[in-house]
């Protein structure tokens, strides 16, 4: 910041000793406002013995919140404590949800590597500056679209079908990434951006959709126990995905003129691949759907 910025961060100061520092702030200030927002969150599975008027708003408030196909499902669910490790529904869609969560994260270190690196090594030759300015019109659409978008099409396609659908659509987008190096100029910039905006939207629709797949395959009692396994798995996942996807943008730069994939050609190939066995993963035997996606 203070080289982008010396009239508001002075060189001397601690964001120009620390240049990481300020994004780092302001996450924490974030999380925070965030941490600090919880204490507002109505409870919504009670434990603990409440009030006649405590459990009809609790009530009140479930009834709003519960979509009724989910409704019917969770009533043929037992109450019993079945073992979440032997809830094969459970367990396909983290799995599912691990392995394109892995995708997410080896993409999104790959892209701001392959976007600064030189077009003599197949890159796009643009600055950091550049780079930031295509990711911020993607996280602003991103929020469009989840507010906005998703959920009409969540209604229509559902969470397999709207995966499925995505995921496929992904594959053609990740497949033409590095014949960018043939543009420049505007036109690079609103490829890229149309093009990072539409994977990254894609993106969300799966991840959004095998989250949703993995709450109604549980009962509410065990919804946060579920949770916290998925988020496990995916976190383990995500610490992977850099380390290994870093490892293979270094290699493929050294591979500029091999026959098989030249280049970060490899490196995309490989992302399909990824993609791809997540696609197969959404189809049956593998992928059990939870009962009220069978009926309906």
């Amino acid at each position: 910041p203070a080289e982008k910025y010396p009239n508001i961060f002075s060189p001397d100061s601690l964001f120009g000793r620390f240049p990481y520092f300020l994004p780092c702030l302001c996450t924490s200030v974030f999380a925070a406002i965030v941490l600090i927002s919880c204490i507002w969150m109505p409870e919504t599975l009670h434990k603990h013995k409440v009030s006649d008027d405590g459990n009809q708003s609790v009530e009140a408030l479930e009834a709003h919140l519960i979509d009724p196909k989910e409704e019917v499902g969770q009533s043929n669910i037992s109450n019993t404590k079945k073992s979440l490790f032997k809830n094969w529904p459970l367990m396909s869609s983290i799995i599912v949800y691990c392995i394109f969560s892995f995708h997410d994260m080896a993409y999104t270190e790959v892209f701001s590597l392959w976007a600064e690196s030189e077009r003599k090594y197949g890159g796009l030759s643009l600055s950091s500056e550049d780079v930031g300015q295509t990711l911020a019109i993607t996280g602003a659409s991103l929020l469009v679209y989840q507010l906005f978008m998703y959920p009409s099409i969540i209604q229509v396609l559902g969470p397999i079908k709207s995966s499925q659908i995505a995921a496929v659509l992904c594959i053609p987008i990740l497949f033409a990434y590095p014949y960018m190096t043939y543009l420049s100029g505007p036109g690079l910039s609103i490829v890229l951006n149309i093009a990072s905006v539409i994977k990254n939207n894609l993106g969300v629709t799966i991840i959004t959709g095998t989250f949703i797949l993995q709450n109604n395959a549980v009962p509410q009692n065990q919804r946060g126990a579920a949770n916290g396994l998925a988020m496990t798995g995916m976190s383990f996942f995500k610490a992977v995905a850099p380390a290994g996807a870093g490892i293979v943008f270094s290699w493929a730069q050294k591979r500029q003129h091999a026959f098989f994939f030249p280049g970060d050609q490899m490196v995309f190939f490989l992302l399909n691949i990824i993609e791809l066995l997540g696609l197969v993963l959404t189809f049956r035997p593998f992928l059990a759907v939870p009962e009220q996606y069978e009926r309906n």
